[in-house]
């Protein structure tokens, strides 16, 4: 009984803790990509920041994308953006 307390108090403890991963994944197409300013923009208008170390692996106007992101400081800054087949 023991064996399975213990991990179930510790996944609670990091749920409810400030280092729970809270990433969400959005898809679309993309509207514009900014290279120098590492802005994403999609067809529905919401833009992403992405890392200033972002290889731009061909981002087009029109090139559906899916882009895993969270929310810090009030922007929603992307973690990862792969391109859709």
């Amino acid at each position: 009984m023991r064996g399975f307390v213990f991990p179930a108090v510790i996944a609670a403890v990091l749920a409810t803790s400030p280092f729970a991963f809270a990433a969400e994944t959005a898809t679309g197409a993309v509207k514009t990509f900014d290279a120098k300013t590492h802005m994403l923009t999609l067809q529905d208008g919401i833009t992403y920041n992405l890392p200033l170390m972002f290889k731009d692996p061909g981002l087009k106007a029109g090139t559906k994308v899916s882009v895993v992101w969270e929310m810090k400081d009030g922007k929603r800054v992307a973690d990862a953006v792969t391109i859709q087949k």
